[in-house]
């Protein structure tokens, strides 16, 4: 598998399963499960699953791939895999607040170094090239045809003022904690992944994410930082966030523009 042959495959499944989401979305009503650590799933998360994982493992069958809906048959780690979030902010799915996204990335050697991020809802799509830069395509977004891109780079945040976001489901009082140790110059809140490309294309700054996620849930909105120049550390000693972690599960993180003043926990 070469980035040249992987890109274009993510990008377009991406598409193909935001095209069922948003059939699903459309419905007057949809079925709501609740999963065994009470987050919810619904017959959007499940199709699109499926049809991203068919995708994947027609292309490249021998790269291991790992998805939230099929975690629980993920019993060992790789250096090499696919990470999947077919629908990331099922909450704001189910509210129909739009600020969800199909998430689909490369992680080689416990780091992210090819995804896309597309929020069907707000018709905003963000992908790494093969070249490992990160775009945003804007017009029609055909499946088979790459409409016009614009690269994407990181602010160059001044730290007098600095522009933050902050999850839209998930604030508490230990992220106001941590953002009040910045000079904020305004917030801005969304849901999902689409936090990592509001840094990564200089609409926010930071994004300090004190709670619980999973490898899945910030691969692809990783990688997507990464090719515009941003940088994702731990909460705690400000070390690389790394992948490919046993059970998945990520600690508490800092996305950000390297010219931000990174503050201590």
């Amino acid at each position: 598998m070469t980035y040249e042959e992987l890109v274009p495959v993510i990008r377009k499944l991406a598409l193909e399963a935001g095209d069922k989401i948003m059939e699903i979305y459309g419905a007057e009503d949809f079925d709501v499960k609740v999963k065994s650590d009470d987050s919810p799933v619904t017959e959007a998360d499940e199709a699109a699953d499926a049809l991203i994982s068919e995708g994947l493992r027609a292309a490249f069958p021998d790269v291991m791939l790992v998805t939230e809906e099929q975690a629980a048959t993920h019993d060992t780690t790789g250096k090499t895999f696919l990470i999947v979030d077919p629908l990331d902010g099922t909450k704001e799915f189910v509210h129909r607040r739009g600020d969800f996204t199909v998430n689909i990335a490369l992680v080689e050697d416990g780091v992210p170094t090819r995804g896309v991020v597309y929020a069907p809802a707000k018709g905003r799509m963000f992908y790494t090239q093969a070249d490992g830069t990160t775009v945003e395509e804007t017009g029609a977004l055909d499946k088979d045809t790459v409409g016009a891109v614009t690269p994407l780079s990181v602010a160059n945040s001044d730290n007098s003022g600095l522009m933050v976001v902050a999850s839209k489901s998930h604030r508490d009082q230990a992220t106001d904690d941590y953002i009040n140790k910045y000079a904020v110059k305004d917030m801005k809140s969304a849901g999902s992944s689409l936090k990592f490309c509001l840094v990564a294309t200089g609409e926010a700054d930071i994004y300090p994410r004190v709670g619980r996620t999973m490898e899945w849930d910030t691969a692809a909105g990783h990688a997507v930082l990464a090719g515009a120049g941003g940088k994702v550390v731990r909460f705690d000693d400000h070390s690389p966030l790394v992948y490919g972690k046993e059970g998945y599960a990520n600690p508490f993180f800092i996305a950000y523009a390297p010219a931000v003043d990174l503050k201590s926990a």
